[in-house]
């Protein structure tokens, strides 16, 4: 018997998001909507020989990997997982296999957050939920500079809509180039000067040993007092520290913050006293759209891999 595992369906919705009834004569599926507690996930997981993981949710380091005897598969929804140990895997003899993934939605999300604190969306709504009629002024966008960490897929798609609200758009990053932020329209400029100058910054880097922390103190005390900062990439790009410091002390307008250092954020997390945020739990990816993706080619790995000819390999 093949024993199937699909973890952290937070929504409970993978098992009507692809046809399960296709897996192999004989296979077992099991669902987690829950996290497991770290103590448990040895125990829990050690009869499986295929786990389905949805993202950074449940990470998969050399200890796990080698305390999992059984465990033959591995797949992660997306194409990139640095929760996993891709050379423990290797070592192991696991294979580990990835899923395509719509492209759009945390640019979209991006943009929900700036316009949730430039428009004071969460004040006002509570404000009139309260009998309150206007309590504060918003702020337009047109004119104000967008300041993007990190110019790729992500930073491009959010560069484009900033300029449609008419906004000055500059970006830095540890490898753009003049001609590469020409091409989008955007202003190359160095970071200290993007966080002096911009009226809004959003990152949006992947996080690598190269990118950890590089958004550090000096460049949030930059900041103009009445800008807001956004992060709807990797909480570990960030000092988090330097940032609730900022928050705490007014010195920067307020953040939108779709990523944290623990998830699913803990109910004593400082970051849910931190003043003048918009807070988010992660959901820059999770959409219909995408996960119908994820499921419906986890699917197709488990096939693959069972049939022999496994696809999307990472490791």
């Amino acid at each position: 018997m093949m024993k199937i595992a699909i973890l952290d369906d937070y929504q409970n919705v993978a098992r009507d998001l692809a046809e399960w009834h296709r897996l192999p004569n004989g296979s077992a599926l099991t669902v987690f909507e829950r996290p497991i507690p770290a103590e448990e996930v040895v125990g829990t997981l050690a009869p499986y020989s295929v786990l389905v993981i949805m993202r950074e949710r449940t990470p998969f380091p050399a200890s796990l990997i080698d305390a999992l005897p059984n465990l033959r598969l591995l797949v992660t929804t997306g194409g990139r997982n640095n929760a996993i140990d891709l050379e423990a895997c290797k070592a192991r003899g696991i294979t580990v296999c990835g899923t395509g993934m719509v492209g759009t939605p945390t640019a979209e999300l991006t943009w929900g957050l700036i316009l949730a604190l430039t428009k004071r969306i969460p004040q006002e709504e509570r404000g009139l939920r309260a009998g309150r009629w206007q309590a504060g002024l918003t702020q337009g966008l047109a004119g104000k500079r967008l300041g993007l960490v990190g110019l790729g897929k992500l930073g491009t798609q959010v560069a484009r809509v900033g300029q449609a609200f008419g906004m000055e758009v500059a970006a830095w990053s540890p490898n753009l180039t003049d001609e590469r932020a020409a091409a989008a329209g955007v202003a190359r400029l160095d970071k200290r000067d993007l966080f002096a100058t911009s009226d809004i910054v959003s990152v949006h880097l992947v996080l690598g040993e190269r990118t950890r922390g590089v958004v550090g103190a000096d460049d949030i005390d930059a900041m103009k007092p009445s800008a807001f900062f956004v992060n709807t990439s990797r909480a570990g790009l960030v000092d988090g520290d330097a940032l609730l410091a900022a928050l705490h002390e007014h010195r920067i307008a307020g953040a939108g913050l779709d990523v944290f250092p623990v998830e699913p954020l803990p109910v004593d997390s400082p970051w849910l006293e931190a003043p003048n945020t918009v807070l988010t739990p992660h959901l820059g990816y999770v959409t219909r759209e995408n996960y119908e993706v994820f499921y419906r080619d986890a699917l197709d790995d488990i096939l693959a891999w069972h049939a022999g000819e496994p696809v999307r390999m990472l490791a």
